[in-house]
């Protein structure tokens, strides 16, 4: 690798960090890149994966200011997690692609859709589930099931797993968009984590790519926090509803 090259996949780290904080869909910045530098397509997923892990260390780091009380939510939601993550990374290993690639753009677009009309189903929901007694901390019955299914979606390909996730705790859980955001932060870790592990330990890792993106996502995991923190709820939604839209388009085209 030139050492141009080395600064672009850098840059693309600064960019993939930024979004994950915010939204998620980084991968989308940081993959193309490696695939036209040459990285063959596996390694480059392999190690983007790795690499975009300590971004996403920065991006919680970046919210911690939001995640305060949120203790027994993420324990329990992290645990869908935590699962939906490892299967997901075990899925990619043993199954062929193209059956999960036509879903893929399915969630995307379900997510944004949901993102969209998200208040107003929060609305019905909270409503309902305010007649049974209100709304657990960890939100709705349905949420520890649908984040598993987010992690399982994560851990096997990752982009736009925060949109799925935003969409699931902005109408599940009783809370901001902005504690949201910090919630999502963690559960995206956890996955991304979880499939890193899985990766080093049977892929094989370009450790000089997976550096450079890991340098580059760590500044912008602290950009996204600044830069997110400072969009108001309808703001954020915009926001996490083009770039779904965007990575549909990636995806589909």
């Amino acid at each position: 690798m030139s050492p141009l090259e080395a600064v672009l996949v850098t840059l693309a780290g600064v960019a993939a960090g930024t979004i994950n904080t915010v939204v998620g869909s980084g991968t989308l910045i940081t993959f193309p890149t490696l695939l036209a530098f040459g990285v063959p397509p596996v390694t480059a997923n392999v190690s983007n994966t790795v690499g975009l892990v300590p971004g996403s260390l920065s991006g919680v780091v970046g919210y911690r200011r939001e995640l305060a009380g949120q203790r027994s939510r993420v324990l329990r939601l992290g645990s869908a997690s935590f699962i939906g993550g490892v299967v997901g990374a075990v899925l990619l290993l043993v199954l062929p692609s193209a059956a999960f690639d036509a879903i893929v753009p399915v969630l995307i677009g379900l997510g944004v859709l949901l993102v969209i009309v998200g208040p107003r189903i929060q609305r019905v929901v909270a409503a309902r589930a305010e007649a049974r007694g209100g709304i657990p901390d960890h939100g709705v019955w349905w949420v520890w099931p649908a984040v598993a299914v987010a992690g399982v979606y994560g851990g096997y390909f990752g982009a736009a797993q925060g949109v799925l996730l935003m969409a699931i705790l902005g109408i599940g859980v009783a809370d901001s968009m902005q504690r949201h955001t910090a919630t999502k932060n963690v559960l995206a870790l956890l996955v991304n984590g979880v499939a890193a592990v899985v990766f080093i330990a049977v892929a094989d890792v370009d450790w000089l790519v997976a550096g450079l993106i890991a340098l580059g996502s760590v500044v912008g995991g602290q950009l996204g926090a600044t830069v997110g923190r400072r969009l108001s709820p309808n703001l954020l939604r915009a926001v996490i509803a083009v770039v779904g839209l965007t990575a549909l388009v990636v995806l589909l085209v």
